[in-house]
Parts: structure tokens; sequence; C-alpha cells
């Protein structure tokens, strides 16, 4: 086993220097220069803020959690997971901008979905195998290709051709019955230059909370073509998942009570008597993504790459809308025949205007991608320029599968609607290196949306959206060098962002719109690191959360005006001494709506300065590291200041701080120069079995039913708790 520390903190070229990039598996892999990680991606000369994460920290915490919890000690990072034990659906936020703000890519190409922003790692099942490194830049960040950057964003580079041939089989098995099996290989290149691996995997878990289970099927296959001159990636990836629905939360009550309870398809009879829960509440959804990039070399200085893209998505979730609760719990109207678009009924000669009944809600969408980069470098000069288009096409519908009181075909339709996205645009980047000790860096990007919605909602109601924008965002910095030790930097990014689909369905939305400045500074020595950064992120109309939550669980957003992030960002690392290594990060932030008004009991309050919802002033995580020749133990920790759920700075709205605590033991048992390597690695999670939710959701109602003529405003609270202390081993034999 190498003995390198799991820089999981580190920044870019730092980090590097701290922590090579070894591939876990003892086999090289062919380090070709990409030009799509060079014209998204910073550098040592880049003025922003950044982490490098490469393959070996990614597998060493891989052993059956999603994506987002393996970055869970990264500056800035809060992690979510709705059935509490990081399968499943999980979520990210840094520097307190949620999933919809982070930017991801792969390869370049978009992940984040066109109509909703989100990214929906449970579709891509133990991707993070197939990873060959991915870079997390805070802020505004470099242009990028999908939707901007309004906290971060997530750019992801997939395996890179092995030099030689390997096969490889992992297992894990822990808590709440959680089993990860994934097999990979590879070719290795032969001497005409081709080669070809792939992976498959299957992860099951029951979950923390009950019934939240997940079974999640992906698979990784990709050929590669490698010339002096040219270089060819074609990949097909994707998943499967069938997940119980845990997005519901439960409320403070319950939370103290029963922590594990999951409302999601009770069922009551006519008197309200408990009779047990719809066993088929379930999100079913498959998405498959096919890639293919052409690198070639134009001259001694120049590159040219070309990436195409098809994704497609297609799946529903179903839905039990039991009479009795609907009725007196949750008082929507999905069991009206008006929901249900059905034609009416008598019985006995009474009018039948509500029904029991199952319902799919379906999404089949495609995803069509082209893009260019180029790349120019000559003398004290760099050059990335790049164009990228994409048209998304979703359609959305419903279908009625079960009614116990309506006369009507299978599978009615009770709504349709269709939403259409072009989203282009086109970047310069210059990096220009003034003199030994100064690099300018320029960077330009002017975007262009189209996008168009039109059919009903369930409700039924109609939706229309006929939408376009132009965007330019302009970004510069300098980065001073008085020695290679020692780095500072500043940089100014101005970005804009479009609504999503859920932001039109809640009323009329306008572009969001961020200046970005960041201050920081460097330092690396053969022992240690150190870098600080200084940022203010000033929104104009930013989409805050608000707290609430739609009927799947997706965050409520709304324009908030003028509101601020600023904040300090510190990490570093250090060789303690033989053997040990420590790393640690700290993250202290100020985040405010400026000028907020909220009306309660009917009148109309100015709150001034309010907190933003889900932004922790207090981030901070650190790991001690003990290496030996072929073994090492990490311990871990992770804390969560107290945050507001809402932006009213409503005392119920707080979300408790949190701390918790891992410990991480790995081995190599075998390790043969011509034979198998056998690896194993354990992990428990939250040793001190701490109580917390990291998720939750607040709401707010006017209620003039109860004291008719007067209107007292309610507030209301969920909670999505984790896991307390759990475990998961995993063993690895490479061939």
């Amino acid at each position: 086993m190498k003995t390198i520390i799991i820089l999981m903190l580190a920044s870019s070229s730092i980090a590097q220097q701290a922590n090579p990039n070894i591939d876990t598996l003892n086999v090289k892999t062919v380090a070709l220069k990409s030009v799509t990680v060079s014209a998204l991606r910073a550098n040592e000369n880049t003025p922003i803020a950044f982490t490098n994460i490469s393959k070996e920290e990614l597998n060493k915490q891989n052993i059956g959690k999603d994506l987002p919890v393996l970055l869970r000690f990264s500056p800035s990072v809060v992690t979510t997971s709705d059935a509490g034990a990081g399968v499943g659906y999980t979520g990210i936020r840094v520097r307190g901008s949620d999933a919809t703000r982070v930017n991801v890519t792969i390869n370049g190409i978009a992940l984040n979905d066109s109509e909703s922003h989100g990214t929906f790692w449970v579709n891509l099942a133990d991707f993070a195998s197939s990873v060959e490194d991915l870079q997390v830049q805070r802020g505004g960040g470099t242009s990028t290709n999908g939707a901007g950057a309004f906290g971060a964003s997530i750019n992801i580079l997939t395996d890179k051709a092995y030099e030689s041939p390997f096969a490889q089989l992992s297992s894990s098995i822990g808590s709440f019955n959680t089993f990860k099996n994934t097999i990979k290989f590879s070719t290795g290149i032969t001497k005409s230059g081709f080669e070809f691996s792939g992976r498959l995997s299957n992860i099951s878990s029951d979950g923390y909370i009950n019934r939240a289970s997940s079974q999640l099927k992906g698979y990784f296959l990709q050929g590669t073509y490698t010339a002096a001159n040219t270089k060819i990636k074609a990949l097909t990836f994707g998943g499967k998942e069938r997940t119980y629905q845990a997005w519901y939360g439960i409320d403070a009550v319950t939370l103290e009570n029963d922590r594990t309870y999951n409302p999601a398809g009770i069922q009551y009879d006519d008197n309200g008597n408990f009779q047990g829960y719809y066993d088929n509440q379930v999100d079913n959804y498959m998405q498959d993504h096919t890639q293919l990039h052409i690198e070639q070399r134009l001259s001694n200085f120049s590159r040219i790459s070309l990436g195409l893209n098809y994704t497609h998505g297609a799946g529903y979730y179903e839905e039990f809308y039991d009479l009795w609760n609907v009725q007196n719990v949750t008082f929507g109207n999905e069991i009206s025949y008006e929901y249900l678009k059905l034609p009416q009924l008598s019985i006995n000669g009474q009018p039948v205007t509500q029904t029991e009944n199952v319902v799919r809600k379906w999404l089949d969408n495609d995803f069509y991608v082209a893009s260019l980069l180029f790349y120019h470098q000559k003398g004290n000069h760099l050059l990335h320029a790049g164009a990228y288009f994409s048209r998304y096409e979703g359609l959305h519908f419903g279908s009625l599968v079960w009614a116990n009181r309506a006369s009507v075909n299978p599978n009615h339709r009770f709504y349709e609607n269709i939403g259409k996205k072009k989203d282009s645009n086109i970047f310069a980047k210059w990096n220009i290196a003034l003199s030994n000790q100064w690099n300018l860096y320029v960077d330009t990007q002017l975007r262009w949306i189209d996008y168009n919605a039109i059919g009903e909602l369930a409700g039924p109601t109609a939706i229309l959206v006929n939408d376009a924008h132009t965007f330019f965002n302009p970004k510069a910095g300098v980065v001073y060098k008085p020695h290679e030790a020692l780095q500072f930097y500043v940089s100014y990014a101005k970005a804009h962002k479009e609504p999503n689909r859920t932001d039109y369905e809640n009323g009329n939305p306008v572009p969001e719109e961020l200046n970005d400045f960041e201050l920081g500074w460097r330092w690396k020595s053969k022992a240690a690191f150190l870098n600080a950064n200084l940022y203010y992120m000033g929104y104009k109309n930013q989409l805050v959360l608000t707290g609430a939550i739609d009927n799947v669980g997706a965050p409520v957003r709304e324009n908030s005006g003028d509101s601020y992030r600023q904040g300090l960002e510190i990490e570093g690392g250090w060789a303690v001494a033989t053997n040990w290594n420590w790393q640690a990060n700290f993250s202290w932030s100020k985040n405010r709506n400026k000028y907020k008004y909220f009306e309660r009991n009917g009148k109309l309050e100015e709150l001034g300065e309010t907190h933003l919802s889900y932004s922790p002033s207090l981030i901070a995580a650190n790991q001690l590291t003990y290496n030996q020749e072929s073994w090492s133990i990490s311990i871990g920790s992770k804390y969560v200041g107290e945050q507001y759920m809402g932006n009213i700075n409503a005392e119920l709205s707080k979300l408790e701080s949190y701390s918790v605590h891992d410990i991480q033991f790995q081995a190599t048992l075998l390790n043969n120069a011509n034979g198998p390597q056998l690896d194993i690695n354990a992990h428990i999670y939250n040793i001190f079995n701490e109580k917390y939710s990291s998720n939750g959701y607040f709401y707010t109602y006017d209620d003039d039913f109860t004291n008719p003529g007067i209107v007292t405003t309610i507030e209301g609270v969920g909670y999505y708790p984790q896991a307390g202390r759990h475990f998961l081993m995993g063993i690895t034999l490479i061939f």
C-alpha cells in the first residue's frame, strides 16, 4: 500500500506536491494532457480558490457511499443524505450554495439537469470508481459549461487509458444491509494504441431511515485510441436506480421519539386507523450518457478538442394518495377528480368527487451537446478558447395507475407538458506571464439561454414559459509569486444565472447576478502547506432557498433582492513527524439578505438584514493519519455550525450545529510484484454516535380559519436525521 496521506483537504498545486497522483491499482496510466482539463480547470497561476482530489484519495474513501459524501472533508462543504446513510439521494452545498448553484461537468460536459439545475448522483451509482480526478472550485470560478456556478463548480475527469491490463473485484458490506460490488477491468494499451476498459457496479442499502431503501446499478465502458498527435476517447456510462421515497422528513416531536420514521406511503382505513405502508412508493429512473472526445495536435503550440454528448433519461416516481391522510393530514387536492382530470361519476345518484389513487409522474428527456476547445501556448502567453452548444427536451406527464372510485382507461394521463432549452456559450481565457513573479489572468464568456415550457402541470395548472437571456461573464485577476514557496492572488468574477423550472412554476423569477471578489495567499514547503482565502460574493436577485420544499422534496426558491456572502477559508497540511500527517480546514462566513420584508399576521414587517438560509457561519474539518509501509489509520472530524433553514431569522428555523468523527483503517495483505494485490478497507462513521440532522425544511402559512377575520402566521419545520454510529468494510482484489 502506498504510504501517502489522504489529502482530501488540500488545494490544487500544493496538494499535488505533498501527495502525487498515484493510482492504487499499482498500474500505470497514460498521463496525456487534456485540452478539456486545461481549459476548464484552475492551476497555480489561476487567482481563485480550488481543491484537487485525486483518484487515490477517492478510492480510499469509496467503499459504498455516494460521491458528494466522499467530498465531505473539503473546505466549505456540507453534505446531506435523504436516507441518512450516504446512499441514495445525497446532496452537497458549498459556501452555503445548494446543488442548483454547484456547476458539475464530466469531461467538460454539463451534468446538471437543464431544467432543475440539480445534480442527481443517485443516477450514477459508484461513479467515483471511474473518476481519474476532480477539481472543486469555490466561488464564481473559471468559465465552464452548463448552468452558471454561483457557489462552486465540480469538474470531473473520467479514467485515463491504463498502460497495463488488469482486473479488479471489489466488495463492501456495512450497516443497514449495505452491499457494494464492483467489477473493473482494462485491456491495457495495445501496440496499435487502443485500450478498452469498463466497470459494472451494484449498490444496495436499506438506509438508516425506515424503508429508505436503494437499489443502484451503474456501468462505465470506455475505449481510447492514442497516437503521437491524436487522442480519441469514446465512452458510455450511466445507471438505474430504484429508491423508496424518503424526502418528506419528520417534525420535531417525531425526531425526538422516532428518528427513523418515514411517512411515505402511509395507509389508513376510513376511520383513520393505521393499516400499513404502500410498498411501491418508489423513485424509479435510468439515465445513459454517451460521449465522444477527439483531441488533435495542430502544432507544437496548439491543440484542438471536439466533445460530443448524448444523454437519455427516463423514469417516474410512484405515489399512493391515501384518502383519509389527504383529507385529515396533508389537506392536498391529489385525491380530487379535478386534479386527476377524471370524468364525472355518480354512485347511487350521489356525485363522486374524490378517490384514493396511485399515480406515476414521469420524466422522459434527451440532452445533446457539442463542445469545441482550442489551446495555444507560446512564450509567456497561454490562450484557451471554447464554444459550447446544448439542446434539451424533457417530457413531463402523469399517469393514473389505480383508483378505487373511478371509471377510466388504464394509464389515464392527467397532465402533460414539455420543456425545451438551448444553452450556448463562447469563452476565451488568457494567462500572461508578465514576469517571473507576476501572472495576469483574464477570462470572458458570452452565454445565451433560450427556455420554453408549455402544457399542463398536475393540478391541473397551465405552464407557459418563453424566456431568453444573454449573459456576459467577465473575470480577471493577478497572481504574485515573491518566490516559489509563496503566492498572493486577487481576482474579480461576474456571473449570471437563469431561473430553473421550479422557479417559474412558483412565480415570475428574474435571473441572478453575482459579483465575486477573492483575495488569497498560498504557502508550501516540503513538509507543510497553508492556504488562506478571503471572499466577498455580492448578489442581486439571488434565488435563495425559502426553506420550504415541494411535493417531491425539492427546495423552493425565490428572488431575494440584494444579499451577500463573505468569509475566510483556511486550509493546511503538515507532516508532523515520521509516519504522521495532519491536515485541516476552517471556514468562517457571514451570509445575509440585506433588506428583508416579511408579512406576519397580516402585516408587512421590515426585518432588515437577515441570515441567508442553509448557510452556517462555521465549517471545519481535520484529519490525522498514521502511515506504515503496508497499513494506515486515519481519524477525521467534521464540524458544521448552526444554520437557519429560512430567511426571516425565525428561531424555530434553526438547525443545530453538529460534530461527527470517523475512523478509517486500510491495509495491503498481499502485494506480489507479479501476482495479485489484496487490500482491505474499514470505516467507522460517527464513532461517538452523534444524533444530528444535516438538512431540514421550514415553512410558514397564514391561518384565517381558526379565528375568522384574524390572520395568524403559522411556522412549521421538518428534519432529515442522519445515521448514528455505523460502518462499512471493503475488500479489493486486483489481478
